[in-house]
């Protein structure tokens, strides 16, 4: 049995294929999914798992250089943006790196999404609770 906090397999698969730059998309329960963008779906019922506890566990796992938010998610969801924002620390000391943080509009987020090679959908229910993760290298 694999060792460590990610259970998920089809999450640890993906996450083992990223190279440098390559995003992963960890999302609540509304955002569209595009075609073609391979769906990995968490949602249980209204809130479980939540975009926090799934974003710790994927970064646990995933070494991250950039998040990429839409603009919208602090101005309409602080309480999980702040949470999100103290996990990205964490991370940052975990892996000795700063993480850059860009901010997009919602709908050029959506676009950006085209491009994940999978998105994880959660059971979240708050607005604008998504993330897509850019891979870093380890070295």
């Amino acid at each position: 049995m694999k060792k460590g906090k990610l259970l998920n397999s089809s999450i640890s698969s993906v996450i083992s294929k990223l190279g440098h730059t390559d995003m992963i998309t960890v999302c609540d329960s509304g955002l569209p999914i595009p075609n073609g963008v391979e769906r990995i779906d968490l949602a249980l019922t209204l809130g479980i798992p939540s975009f926090i506890e799934t974003l710790e566990i994927v970064l646990a796992e995933q070494f991250v250089e950039v998040i990429t938010i839409a603009k919208e998610f602090k101005e309409n969801n602080l309480k999980v943006y702040n949470e999100m924002i103290e996990i990205i620390e964490k991370v940052e000391k975990e892996q000795g790196n700063i993480i850059k943080i860009i901010e997009v509009s919602h709908e050029e987020f959506k676009v950006l999404t085209n491009d994940s090679k999978a998105i994880v959908r959660t059971g979240e229910i708050t607005p604008y609770s998504n993330i897509i993760l850019h891979s870093g290298v380890v070295f």
